[in-house]
């Protein structure tokens, strides 16, 4: 066997922490040798099953020193993600970040910060398989509709809308555009907001309540017709393959790479 590859997981107690911990584990090749949450008070250990005890502290500086990661993979929120982006580059650490709800500055900074310390960062809105598909149709039929409607339906507990997915739908369909799509204001709107949120003329509606894992429908009109695309996660084992595949690769590169379907070559 050769050398293993050494992951420090940000954000460990989290939802998708927990998750990533038993992928991770469950990997030949890998080895989970830290995690860092911003819940924990006081250096612990987290009992994993399928490995030993692994250390977990609030200190990502000082994981990072005492157990040298090859790569930190994070899903916690834009404001941790940016702290832990700057501690890991200027210590020369890769990161595959699932975190959701950075500016267009931060995007700007994550890029200067890998630059400048010469580390690879990966970022992707959504790590299954099945989401990045439904992003690639939305580009293949974004121009040939007029209006376009996105609904995203999410657990109560997600802290920023819409989710990133969305508005990467609503990218991928403006991408081979040469116009906004048409979005139709009504003469009277008695309850503000019902129209939802908008950007290039896509309008976006944000569902967050109980029952929810995450639910994507792109629903396209034109004239005499509407198209409905729809993408549903069922649990959260469906963004592993995608996590393992983006922590394998992350440290081939340099520079930062954003989207999943990079990696999967479409």
């Amino acid at each position: 066997m050769g050398t293993l590859l050494k992951v420090l997981v940000h954000g460990a107690t989290g939802k998708m922490g927990t998750e990533v911990l038993s992928a991770v584990t469950k990997q030949a090749d890998m080895i989970v040798v830290a995690g860092v949450s911003s819940s924990t008070q006081a250096p612990t250990y987290i009992e994993n099953t399928g490995s030993d005890p692994i250390p977990l502290s609030n200190n990502l500086e000082k994981m990072i020193k005492d157990h040298e990661p090859d790569v930190i993979v994070d899903f916690t929120n834009s404001e941790a993600s940016m702290k832990a982006s700057r501690i890991a580059s200027s210590l020369g650490v890769n990161l595959v970040i699932g975190s959701t709800g950075f500016t267009k500055d931060n995007l700007v900074e994550i890029e200067k910060l890998a630059e400048t310390n010469g580390t690879s960062v990966f970022m992707a809105s959504n790590f299954a398989i099945g989401a990045i598909l439904i992003m690639q149709m939305s580009k293949l039929v974004g121009k040939f509709f007029d209006y376009a409607d996105i609904v995203e339906m999410h657990h109560e507990a997600k802290i920023d809308s819409p989710s990133g997915t969305a508005l990467s739908i609503a990218n991928k369909l403006l991408e081979d555009r040469d116009t906004s799509f048409t979005r139709t204001t009504t003469e009277k709107e008695t309850i503000e907001g019902t129209r939802g949120g908008e950007t290039g003329g896509v309008t976006i509606h944000s569902v967050r309540m109980p029952g929810r894992m995450a639910h994507h429908q792109v629903v396209l009109g034109t004239q005499g017709q509407t198209l409905t695309l729809s993408h549903d996660t069922i649990n959260r084992e469906c963004y592993m393959p995608g996590v393992i595949l983006a922590t394998r690769e992350v440290v081939k590169n340099k520079g930062v790479m954003i989207g999943l379907e990079k990696l999967l070559g479409l």
